[in-house]
Parts: C-alpha cells; structure tokens; sequence
C-alpha cells in the first residue's frame, strides 16, 4: 500500500484511484461497505483520510475520542487490500478551502481520482460547506464519478464511531465487536513499568493508550497478537485497563497478562482484542486478596476465551 500525504505532489503512478472519502476512525462494518463500493468502481482501490483528524485539529484540548492510531488505521485498511492510501495534512490551507475548491484542487486536479464514494451524511470545505449532492454536482462538472452509500444500520440503531465509542464506554465489547466487524483493539509498543506484575506471579504487557478514547476502565478477556520479534504470535489473556486504583496510578494504561507465556516483551508491538468485560477496577484488603482475585479473572476469561 502505497501512502500520499500531499496532493499538490502526486506520482503519476497514484492518479486514477477509485477512493473512499472519510475518517475511517475504527473501520467498521459501515466503512467497510464504502470501501467496497469503491472497490467495484474499478481502478487502484483509494482511501483519501486527514491526519490529524479534523476534529483533533479544531479542538487539540477536547478529550481522547479516536477508537484507533493513524497506524493502526492504515495497518487495517491494508488487509482489506487498498494499494493508495491518501493520508492528506489537515492544515489551516487544507480546512480553508471552499467546497468548490476541495473538490477541483484536490480531488480532480490534486489527485486526478476517477471516482469518490462518501457516506449520505457526508460533509466538506471550508465550515463543513459543502454536502454529498454539492459533490455529485462537482464530480458532474470535473469529471469523477460520485456514489453516495446508505448509512449503515444495526441490530441497535445506526453504526458510526460515536455509537462504538458508546458501547466501549459502557463496557460492551461484543457490541462495539458487532459493529466493528472485528475486535476492538488497542495496538501499540509494549513500554516499561514498575514490574509490580512480575513480583505479584503474574508479569503484564504495559501500554500506553494515550490519544485513545478509553473503554469503561477494568478487566477484560483478551485475545493478543505479539507483531514482531521472536515472540510473534496469537495468544489469550486477561488485561487490567484504568489507572490502577490498588497502586494508586493516575494515568491510564492498559496492562495484560498473556496465558502460559514467558518471555521478554519490552518493545514489541502487541495488538490486544477486547472480547468481554469482566468486572471493574477494585482496590483491595492486601496483597493476598488482590492475588487471589487475578486468580479468579484468569480463571474467568480462561473459560470465556475458551468458547470463542
């Protein structure tokens, strides 16, 4: 997959794609189906996405809202086989331009794509301007083809990102899975801690979800995918997700134990699947009770992980 994050400079070679226009924040199932459209328009399948996200770069101070990193997104749209990922800079010269001008600057003349697919709620230019019936309009008059996809529903209602992030928060895993069409994940290097895992018999994977909208703090069965070094492979697990009350954290994190492993993990990437939600974060009487309930989740997602 080839990536383009500027449109003013464009290798003959990545002109002519068929794109899909969006954020793409999670790739879910209503993304996915975009994707296929564009897919069937024919020509080098393309994403056209921003970085950062528009909404991180009119609010830099709101609070963690994306479901996936800008890498993991683009791992992810991989394995769904798009060749031309179009990564564009989200700056003040991109976000000013009209919608007349987005479309002929970027889309025609910028990229040269042949066809764009955007969802029906689709918005764009300069204060979100322009709709996905001012683009058909453009790509009429420039010279790309436009299909607008049907928002997707669900067995609860429409399926967006604000929707998963409403079952993460709420500590439904399944549902946001449902969605999805795939586990919710959390990707990312494992970093050092205090090694308070190792001491307890029970040695973690510590990882940072910093810029991530935090699912409903606690623990969790998990599937993990260790994505390089000697070590890489599938395994299963239990994960601690908060700012550990019993030790008093504050900054959140994500801490998982994988199942009948050893080894050194510092630095490699994990990709950890949230399955089911197992109980909230807890402080304890001691040591002993604190061990004895690790005993009992492991014990807990060993069986929910088993009937997969």
């Amino acid at each position: 997959m080839r990536v383009i994050r500027d449109y003013t400079y464009v290798d003959p070679a990545d002109r002519g794609a068929s794109v899909a226009i969006g954020n793409f924040d999670g790739v879910h199932i209503g993304h996915q189906t975009v994707i296929d459209l564009a897919r069937q328009a024919g020509g080098p399948l393309g994403i056209m996405t921003f970085e950062p996200h528009p909404r991180e770069y009119f609010a830099p101070d709101a609070p963690p809202f994306r479901l996936m990193s800008r890498e993991a997104r683009a791992n992810r749209l991989e394995k769904l086989g798009v060749e031309r990922l179009y990564e564009l800079n989200f700056n003040a010269a991109l976000a000013g331009l009209t919608p007349d001008e987005f479309a002929r600057n970027v889309i025609s003349e910028g990229l040269g794509l042949t066809h764009v697919v955007v969802g029906a709620d689709f918005c764009f230019g300069k204060g979100r301007a322009g709709n996905a019936s001012d683009l058909e309009r453009f790509g009429a008059e420039m010279g790309f083809g436009v299909t607008i996809a049907a928002l997707l529903e669900g067995d609860n209602g429409q399926v967006s990102s604000t929707a998963i992030r409403t079952a993460l928060t709420k500590g439904r895993p399944r549902d946001a899975a449902a969605m999805l069409g795939h586990w919710h994940r959390i990707d990312g290097p494992v970093v050092g801690g205090e090694q308070r895992g190792r001491k307890l018999g029970y040695p973690t994977a510590n990882m940072s979800i910093e810029g991530l909208h935090p699912p409903k703090f606690g623990v969790y069965a998990v599937l993990v995918d260790v994505l390089d070094g000697p070590h890489k492979g599938h395994y299963q697990g239990a994960a601690s997700l908060g700012v550990r009350p019993m030790f008093n954290g504050d900054v959140p994190n994500i801490e998982t134990y994988l199942f009948d492993f050893s080894g050194d993990l510092y630095g490699a990437e994990l990709s950890v699947a949230l399955v089911d939600y197992l109980r909230p974060e807890e402080t304890f009487d001691g040591l002993d009770a604190f061990i004895a309930q690790m005993d009992a989740d492991c014990a807990e997602a060993r069986k929910v992980l088993t009937a997969l």
